[in-house]
């Protein structure tokens, strides 16, 4: 199923044939002395109940070549934390668990608050910039890799491939991103399908040439949560921290980082991991809010790039945006019939009439509040405000660590 096409002004990286895990663990290990790698794991505690965790941690368990790993713990009590560590023992990388609800963890966040320096809401998004944060105090990764805790066929060979770019010496890549096809007996990623591509289509259809826009259209997942970055990325980038993550981490990188230098990977063959429910009725809930947030981070982003959004535009935008969704459902269709997929053609349809209302709500309030929720900041602003940032993290996610037995060493 490989093909060598390169699509747009990104760096397609495929996979050309079969390829042992082997060949790249032994190169990464003998590169990674010269660029250490820190590994970021974003999870709630209640993903240490299905059985892709355990999977993950049997994986990770064979690796050699990562620094550091880092599991950005959320919505997790005394006794959650405690069973999460225990997930990790014995692993030849260091394992932290960074555990985003102490008490010590708690009061840093409520520190930068007060100081202005807000990291936002319990979310995805400032579990991974702390966890950001703790490799760059730790001061010895020079790459940072992430990838989600609920892919059920994970493999360590999709974490291979996302490292191997940007830690290779001869290739230098500063961040790489990853794609794969999400199938079983049919097709899934609705919001990269449906939503996230044709929106993109429809407004450089009405913008067109945009470098952004065509930036952003390269990307065969442009929704992928799995990248490796240099670690001068990860001090400098701001991002959102609502469901417009992916989207805010690409127009940071796109912003600090040369497109000649950015790469994305395919990194298995096929991706499956837990299906958010579409929520039609509910606008707070599920693929209805994610679609919303999507499109008010790509509207901030283009509005910082000098476009002009006025009430009109948005009303072209809506009605262009279902037409080509209608025409994308009808490409899915003749794929899926040629595949022997099931297609369910009005459930298609369904979610383009939700994504279409999440744009609506999403052009209403940008219209309404063109900045919306603050970005959470870039490390280099913290540490101006608060030199001692990085000691205090330090500080608390080890005391965190010495928990035992209901009290602290």
């Amino acid at each position: 199923m490989a093909d060598f096409y390169q699509t747009g002004v990104v760096t397609t990286l495929h996979r050309l044939k079969p390829d042992s895990v082997g060949r790249l663990e032994r190169d990464l290990e003998r590169f990674a002395p010269q660029a250490p790698i820190g590994l970021v794991l974003p999870a709630l505690a209640s993903e240490f109940d299905s059985p892709a965790m355990a999977q993950i941690a049997a994986e990770l368990r064979q690796v050699r070549y990562l620094q550091r790993i880092v599991v950005a713990l959320g919505r997790a009590g005394r006794e959650q934390y405690l069973r999460a560590r225990s997930f990790f023992e014995n692993f030849y990388t260091p394992v932290t668990i960074l555990w985003m609800d102490s008490d010590r963890i708690q009061s840093l966040l409520k520190m930068l608050e007060e100081r202005g320096l807000s990291a936002g809401p319990d979310g995805k998004g400032r579990s991974c910039w702390l966890a950001y944060g703790y490799l760059l105090a730790q001061g010895d990764c020079d790459v940072i890799a992430l990838h989600d805790c609920d892919i059920v066929n994970y493999d360590r060979q999709l974490l291979a491939r996302l490292c191997y770019p940007v830690v290779h010496p001869h290739l230098r890549f500063e961040f790489c991103k990853g794609f794969y096809a999400r199938i079983t007996d049919r097709m899934h990623g609705r919001v990269t399908r449906l939503f996230m591509t044709p929106l993109i289509r429809a407004l450089e259809s009405i913008v067109p040439g945009n470098p952004f826009l065509r930036y952003l259209d390269s990307f065969r997942y442009v929704l992928a949560g799995e990248f490796a970055m240099n670690a001068s990325l990860a001090r400098v980038n701001r991002i959102p921290a609502d469901w417009g993550l992916e989207v805010g981490v690409l127009a940071e990188v796109f912003r600090n980082c040369a497109v000649a230098r950015t790469c994305q990977v395919d990194l298995m063959d096929n991706y499956e991991h837990k299906h958010q429910a579409l929520s039609p009725e509910d606008p707070s809930k599920g693929l209805f809010r994610m679609s919303t947030d999507i499109a008010k981070s790509l509207f901030r982003t283009l509005a910082s790039e000098g476009l002009a959004f006025t009430t009109d535009h948005f009303r072209t935008l809506e009605v262009r945006y279902v037409r080509m969704a209608q025409d994308t459902i009808v490409r899915y269709y003749a794929d899926a019939l040629l595949n022997g997929l099931k297609f369910d053609r009005h459930a298609e349809e369904e979610a383009v009439a939700v994504f279409a209302r999440g744009l609506r709500r999403a052009a209403q309030e940008f219209l309404e509040d063109p900045l919306g929720l603050p970005q959470i900041p870039n490390w280099n602003r913290v540490l101006a405000a608060i030199p001692e940032f990085f000691d205090l993290l330090l500080d608390a996610v080890d005391k965190d660590a010495r928990l035992s037995a209901g009290k602290v060493a």
